[in-house]
């Protein structure tokens, strides 16, 4: 790959890694927000309001790190590395399985449980893919400091 190719591909990691912090913030504060009317417009019955809300408004919590694994894997799976991104994900999987036995069924945290369980699940993905991309050498390294720059 002639230089001009790997230095707009290296751009293109740290603005995606960019867009996908702003954007998972920008939709945590949005969903936190705007659970509650959603759940109305979508005919959510009135028993059930206040722990789908609870629910939503964690849920969101996780949206920075869910923005950064789908960025992120979505990078190595363009670069042509498709295993990884799923193995992450499977594994993620499984801890989310486990994390709600534990909150769930352990601490008896319910509805919270369950969206915490998905949010840590959600920032293990998240770290490792970022984890691989940092440690990745070539056109494809990201350099933390130089994503507040794209």
């Amino acid at each position: 790959m002639e230089q001009k190719n790997k230095s707009s591909v290296r751009k293109s990691v740290h603005t995606a890694v960019a867009a996908a912090i702003w954007s998972g913030f920008i939709m945590l504060f949005v969903g936190v927000i705007l659970s509650p009317p959603i759940l109305r417009l979508m005919g959510t019955p009135d028993d059930v309001i206040k722990l789908s809300t609870l629910y939503m408004r964690i849920y969101f919590l996780g949206m920075p790190s869910m923005m950064l694994y789908n960025f992120g894997a979505s990078i190595l799976r363009a670069a042509g590395d498709t295993k990884r991104p799923l193995y992450i994900l499977a594994g993620s999987g499984i801890i989310n399985i486990i994390l709600n036995l534990i909150f769930v069924v352990g601490f008896n945290l319910s509805v919270a449980g369950v969206a915490l369980a998905t949010i840590v699940s959600e920032s293990v993905s998240a770290f490792l893919v970022m984890r691989i991309l940092v440690k990745t050498d070539g056109f494809l390294h990201l350099d933390i400091k130089r994503i507040k720059n794209s």
